[in-house]
């Protein structure tokens, strides 16, 4: 399969050459592998830790196995052996700190990967590769995007389509590098092994259909306020339950969670948040989308396009190795901006709109907003599927998605 650069790859060489091991966490599929087996291709060495027999190994003589397989070395799946972990710390202290020495990945529990960090104490530091973003999707060979070749067509039906066709297929980059296979099929096939792989992994779930059947009506909540008791209900689960399994998704990076901003921050962690699909490929699959035009004319358009611009912005920053500081705004009396990204001290408010055509009307919540926070909200955007960027009044300016 031909290699799809990624935005992060000058911020992995950097990280390597300023610490002594380097983790680089993110959802299964995202290409954490390819991305260190490319960059480190001719400096280091590969061990995968999920092959039953080289995970006992590394598990029941850890020092031997470290001595077997020396720095550098990329170790894959470190998650499968956690128990290497003091002892290449152990390593690191007797090598003087020598950077670069060992590139981690790992995807089944991502705060297992920040106790990584931890537990290096400074001598490591943690990268997170999400799916691709859209702009790494057109740069790929694979694309059919004309506007990124030349001239923008005119026709918002044809722009359209175009768009809608990525949020479908999603951003993994196995698919991005096969345009030809059946798009469903293989987010089927995600699906499946990430709950027979995965979550079994991590809790123990008896009865896979249910667990479906609470994957399908999550879904159908993208973009929405999570209410778990309303959720637990109409799927016919104790609230516990849905909260411990909503916990697992977020670990391994499926799902995020967009919190209200406050000026409090204690506010931020009682109120109600709201749900997104880290993926909008896996979203659609999940609602039973398979068409663009559904996807896009259906009751869940708004939902999904919200989802693919939320995510996009998650993905660009994250592709800077920067971690999202993300939330949403809304008042007592209903007022809302969908997006607030907090960054050096600022805030830079955002709404998603459907309309290729924004008008006016739409940057009224972020005036609001802004009014609100005066003096530490940025300019504004409001997000919409056309082709055209301009201002809209003062201080808010109408983005098209491909110009995010």
């Amino acid at each position: 399969m031909t290699y799809i650069d990624r935005s992060l790859e000058p911020v992995v060489r950097r990280a390597a050459r300023e610490f002594p091991a380097v983790v680089l966490a993110g959802p299964r599929q995202s290409g954490k592998t390819t991305l260190l087996r490319h960059l480190f291709r001719e400096t280091h060495r590969y061990v995968s830790l999920e092959p039953p027999d080289v995970r006992a190994a590394a598990m029941e003589d850890p020092r031997s196995f470290l001595e077997m397989n020396p720095p550098p070395v990329i170790l894959d799946e470190v998650q499968c052996a956690p128990g290497l972990i003091p002892f290449i710390k152990e390593r690191i202290g007797k090598g003087g700190g020598k950077t670069g020495q060992y590139l981690l990945t790992g995807y089944r529990n991502l705060p297992f990967s920040e106790k990584i960090i931890g537990s290096l104490r400074g001598r490591a530091t943690m990268l997170r590769l999400l799916p691709l973003s859209y702009r790494e999707i057109v740069k790929t060979p694979y694309a059919n995007f004309p506007w990124e070749k030349g001239a923008r067509p005119g026709r918002h039906d044809y722009i359209f389509r175009d768009l809608w066709e990525s949020f479908l297929k999603g951003g993994y980059p196995e698919i991005a590098a096969n345009p030809k296979r059946d798009i469903a099929r293989w987010h089927a096939g995600y699906v499946q092994s990430y709950l027979d792989r995965d979550l079994r992994s991590l809790r123990q779930i008896g009865d896979l259909a249910q667990f479906h059947g609470f994957l399908r009506a999550l879904a159908a909540r993208s973009a929405k306020l999570l209410h778990l008791t309303d959720l637990a209900r109409d799927i016919g689960l104790a609230v516990n339950t849905v909260r411990a399994w909503i916990s697992v998704l977020e670990a391994t990076g499926q799902i995020f969670i967009l919190r209200p901003y406050f000026r409090n921050v204690g506010k931020r962690l009682v109120k109600t948040p709201k749900v997104y699909f880290a993926d909008a490929g896996t979203l659609c699959y999940l609602v039973g989308l398979k068409d663009a035009d559904h996807a896009m004319s259906g009751p869940m358009g708004s939902a999904i396009f919200e989802t693919a611009v939320v995510g996009e912005i998650r993905r660009r920053l994250s592709g800077r190795g920067e971690r999202p500081h993300l939330y949403f705004w809304r008042t007592s009396t209903g007022v809302e901006v969908d997006l607030i990204v907090e960054t050096a001290g600022k805030l830079i408010p955002i709404e998603i709109k459907m309309s290729a055509t924004p008008d006016r009307l739409m940057a009224r919540n972020i005036v609001s907003f802004r009014k609100d926070l005066y003096g530490k909200a940025e300019k504004g955007y409001v997000v919409h599927p056309g082709d055209v960027t301009f201002p809209l009044v003062r201080d808010v300016v109408a983005l098209a998605f491909a110009d995010l």
